[in-house]
């Protein structure tokens, strides 16, 4: 097997999409990496990173409740943070992955944190990459976004927030396809996912994760200093902090070839 797209319900009203990356020689196999997209993508959005795991890893990436080839959300849909990670935890069962290696970009970084401090026993080690420990610092923005969405579309808002998320370092030919792959996702999920944004909140969570942790951020992050990640960062126990050069907070997608040598680096590097 190579690469597999698989449908699996989650719920009564959502089945997950998930693409399976499996290039594995029996003989040399290390437990699975779950990796976890941000706000308006799919697990495409880590297309880069899969060569850099999937001869040792399996590589599971799901398209979140809502977006990809998952099922849409309605617009009055109440998305619960802790529901997302709820329907990660029903695929890890019905894939039969008992332990795994986290990865989260933006908000799926968060995501990959709130896992680790609720469901210790399900994670080996995760990295949050260009991740938020809060985003109620979004509750302004996120109802602008929601009106722009409705007014204009799902692409005008993402054309118009896309050098803020990306920086200024990424050729015309990369933003058109990330623009493409972002504008894909359906009003209605957007509408509903966001007015969760400005509600989540993992900081008090954070103290609580005992798994090795690997936080990347850049030095020009839109979503805070690198001294204010350091200052959460640090509540994680042993935690690693990585700073790269850029003014993209989306790192995971303006520099995936060296995010993913950090990644795959410090997994190596634990015991499992």
């Amino acid at each position: 097997m190579a690469s597999e797209l698989r449908k699996i319900g989650v719920s009564d009203d959502c089945e997950l999409a998930v693409r399976i990356d499996d290039y594995l020689l029996p003989w040399d196999i290390k437990p699975p990496v779950v990796m976890l997209h941000g706000l308006a993508e799919s697990g495409e959005a880590f297309r880069r990173w899969v060569p850099y795991f999937a001869t040792h890893h399996l590589v599971v990436r799901p398209d979140l409740r809502g977006y990809g080839d998952s099922t849409p959300m309605q617009g009055d849909y109440v998305y619960r943070f802790a529901g997302l990670g709820d329907d990660v935890i029903r695929l890890l069962d019905a894939l039969k992955l008992d332990r795994v290696f986290l990865v989260g970009g933006k908000i799926g970084g968060t995501l990959a944190m709130h896992l680790a401090a609720n469901y210790p026993d399900r994670v080996i080690a995760l990295a949050a990459v260009g991740a938020p420990a809060s985003l109620t610092s979004f509750s302004e923005r996120a109802p602008t976004w929601r009106k722009q969405i409705r007014e204009q579309g799902v692409e005008a808002w993402v054309r118009e927030t896309t050098t803020g998320r990306l920086g200024s370092s990424l050729p015309l030919a990369v933003l058109d396809w990330w623009i493409r792959l972002m504008s894909k996702t359906q009003a209605s999920t957007l509408e509903a996912f966001l007015k969760m944004v400005p509600t989540v909140d993992v900081i008090p969570e954070l103290p609580r994760i005992k798994r090795p942790t690997l936080v990347i951020t850049t030095t020009g992050s839109g979503l805070g200093s690198v001294d204010s990640v350091k200052a959460w960062q640090e509540t994680i126990p042993g935690s690693t902090l990585e700073v790269l050069p850029g003014d993209s907070y989306h790192v995971a997608a303006t520099d995936p070839d060296v995010c993913a040598r950090l990644v795959r680096t410090f997994f190596d590097r634990l015991k499992t």
